[in-house]
């Protein structure tokens, strides 16, 4: 199929970085240019194909069925990182100043990438998203103006995890004198749910177990035997790539049951999740976009790049309506929203990142929109402003039955006072060491 305009970046044989053209991001007034990191390749592959075939998809399609977002193409160079935090940096310095514009906006898709750019894109004024990952005290639009967790963030997440197993166990009062042990990538991505459970364990009056296990994570024994050992009534994972394999293999050794795992959407991936064979049944994963291909948007991207023999982005056509590329769609969506909202301010023209920025800011899904988006279903009613830059906030789940992911559940809203709460402390603690004086959001239009 034809591609939309972009540069390339792959990994060669030698480890290298070559650049190969795909068409050409040149400086042309009428395109708007978003830096493309991504994973497709080492231990979190499984991920990153369906994330990235996803965004692509959804780009390629809404240049050549709409001729760009109001006539102004969206062009981008991909950069392959791997998942390591000094490539994602290097490919970030390379690419935030390419295009007429300069860089619209970033998705590092990767929690320490994302800390380590939390100053830079203030100073570049270029958007970072970081939909279902990173820092979740962003969501505080007044000291983080450049930062969007969009849709739902970790701690949001987590709330509805402890209200799921307490919809199990049959109220939230059944939580009390509970065990629920908490096995975790030790990264900062595993950590930044420590301080929500451990709230979460004292408000609900259940006993926190933390476990962390180092990367890649392809070995678990000794912490699973401590789960044998303390016999909690559930178990939380927050895995990446290879280590979710690991930890239901384990568990399955100890004789610990997969239905009484829940584990966050980054250890859902269907490759890693597959991999563990009669481990992973019964499993249950929370997600804040759901699984299938159903969806009027997904229809239109298999009928348009996967019939016929046709691939798009992805090495198989199977991974469409999967956990990754799903989003990955949802992810293209909110990234061409935030920069159509902002051409109604600004003009139908590529846009600078402070501008997108504006437009970011204030996005409506309500459910008109979500419709002529083809997303019924797929993506929640959320509505993002200056005090609140993630906008969303609920899950679902969902459960493995051997092969494939089944929705279990509704949408389990947060709790969102709790959130709210953690999420301006620890704001005002970062503004506070970082003498940052927070926007007025009554000022903001």
């Amino acid at each position: 199929m034809k591609k939309a305009q972009s540069w390339r970046v792959v990994l060669g044989a030698g480890g290298g970085l070559l650049l190969s053209l795909a068409g050409s991001v040149g400086a042309a007034p009428n395109e708007q240019f978003i830096p493309f990191p991504n994973f497709r390749v080492g231990p979190l592959a499984g991920i990153g194909l369906g994330v990235t075939g996803g965004q692509l998809d959804y780009m390629t399609m809404i240049n050549e069925r709409d001729g760009g977002i109001n006539g102004v193409k969206i062009t981008w160079e991909e950069c392959e990182f791997e998942y390591k935090v000094d490539r994602g940096l290097e490919c970030y310095e390379r690419l935030k100043r390419k295009g007429p514009t300069g860089a619209s906006l970033i998705n590092p898709l990767n929690t320490g990438v994302t800390y380590a750019l939390t100053e830079r894109t203030v100073v570049d004024k270029i958007p970072m998203i970081t939909m279902g990952q990173a820092r979740s005290d962003t969501a505080d639009g007044r000291v983080f103006p450049y930062i969007f967790p969009l849709i739902t963030s970790y701690w949001s997440g987590d709330t509805t995890m402890i209200r799921f197993i307490g919809q199990r166990e049959g109220g939230m009062d059944k939580l009390k004198g509970k065990k629920i042990a908490f096995v975790y990538h030790g990264s900062p991505f595993g950590r930044e749910s420590l301080p929500i459970f451990d709230t979460l364990s004292k408000k609900h009056g259940f006993e926190l177990i933390p476990i962390e296990v180092a990367p890649p994570g392809t070995e678990q024994q000794a912490q699973w035997l401590q789960i044998r050992q303390h016999k909690p009534d559930w178990v939380i994972m927050r895995t990446l790539g290879v280590m979710t394999p690991g930890a239901l293999k384990a568990a399955q050794k100890v004789g610990y049951p997969a239905d009484r795992i829940v584990g966050m959407w980054w250890a859902t991936a269907e490759d890693e999740v597959g991999a563990a064979g009669e481990a992973a049944r019964g499993y249950i994963g929370n997600n804040f976009i759901p699984v299938g291909s159903s969806y009027p948007v997904l229809q239109e991207l298999i009928k348009r790049y996967y019939s016929g023999g046709k691939k798009g982005y992805l090495d198989d056509v199977k991974r469409v309506g999967g956990v990754s590329y799903n989003a990955g769609v949802v992810q293209a969506i909110l990234n061409l929203e935030g920069i159509r909202v902002a051409q109604r301010k600004y003009g139908k023209r590529p846009l600078t990142g402070e501008q997108v920025r504006w437009g970011l800011e204030n996005i409506v899904m309500d459910d008109k929109r979500i419709k002529q988006l083809g997303a019924v279903g797929l993506i929640q009613p959320m509505k993002t402003s200056c005090f609140d830059h993630e906008g969303g906030g609920a899950t679902k789940y969902q459960q493995w039955d051997g092969g494939k992911w089944v929705v279990i559940s509704d949408w389990i809203q947060p709790d969102r006072a709790l959130v709210r709460k953690l999420v301006e402390e620890s704001a005002a603690k970062y503004a506070k060491e970082k003498n940052i004086t927070p926007r007025d959001c009554s000022k903001e239009s």
